[in-house]
């Protein structure tokens, strides 16, 4: 720990700086702030819709050190390089090659500094299209030594199409690791449930991104002698947790 949060203390004032470029034109609003978990194991599930934004406003807001969840393309400078250009074809359709253009120096001193630092503070790389398993044990490892991770739903994007464009259907692994760890160790481990709202808005366009963050969950109520009863009735609750919370932040 003391690693990660001395890489964490060297490159706060540049993180701080970065922070704000990326959250330019927004305001932030949160609601449930006491509900974060200070000290030891937790995990943060919420959904995540809007790329960097959603990653930028818990690293604003977060009363802790905090260590996410991220697919592995941001560790190396030409994968992150990729990503980038694949986000600003995607938001700005055919205006995306010239933005590109024009943003090079900035985003390649921010892509610079993003792959740079984000293994030295302990960021877990997850294989979106592969076997989660290696991902999952450090994640099981991070808690095991009283540390808060992020796990958030979704691919970063709103979905038009889908039953819910905000939040994705969850995936068993926040449960699973809840499961883990009280089985193998007897820890019960709070599960922070937050909704997020606004970050989906284009960079640089002014606008609220409203965060509200529930009181923390735990597997104790969802267990029984059925693995796989107890993971999708936690997987199921979180989710619910989250819409309820979404719901409210939109005045629903």
């Amino acid at each position: 720990m003391e690693d990660f949060e001395r890489a964490l203390r060297r490159i706060e004032p540049r993180l701080q700086r970065w922070l704000g470029f990326l959250l330019l034109g927004k305001k932030i609003e949160v609601r449930g702030a006491d509900n974060l978990v200070k000290a030891g194991p937790n995990i943060l599930i919420g959904n995540h819709c809007g790329s960097f934004k959603d990653v930028a406003v818990l690293l604003r807001i977060r009363p802790r050190m905090i260590f996410f969840t991220a697919n592995k393309l941001i560790f190396t400078r030409e994968s992150l390089d990729g990503l980038a250009q694949k986000h600003l074809r995607r938001h700005f359709k055919e205006l995306g090659p010239m933005l590109n253009s024009m943003l090079r120096p900035l985003k390649t001193r921010l892509i610079d500094f993003v792959s740079g630092n984000v293994t030295s503070v302990g960021t877990i790389p997850v294989a979106l299209e592969s076997s989660k398993r290696e991902a999952m044990k450090l994640c099981e490892d991070y808690l095991r030594k009283g540390r808060a991770i992020v796990a958030l739903q979704g691919r970063g994007r709103v979905h038009p199409d889908a039953p819910h464009p905000y939040i994705n259907a969850f995936k068993r692994g926040p449960a699973i690791l809840a499961y883990v760890l009280y089985k193998e160790d007897g820890i019960v481990v709070p599960v922070t449930p937050l909704a997020m709202f606004g970050t989906h808005k284009l960079w640089v366009t002014p606008g609220t991104i409203k965060v509200n963050v529930g009181a923390p969950m735990d597997i104790l109520p969802h267990l029984s002698d059925d693995f796989s009863k107890s993971i999708e009735g936690f997987r199921k609750a979180l989710e619910v947790r989250v819409k309820a919370l979404f719901l409210e932040l939109i005045g629903a």
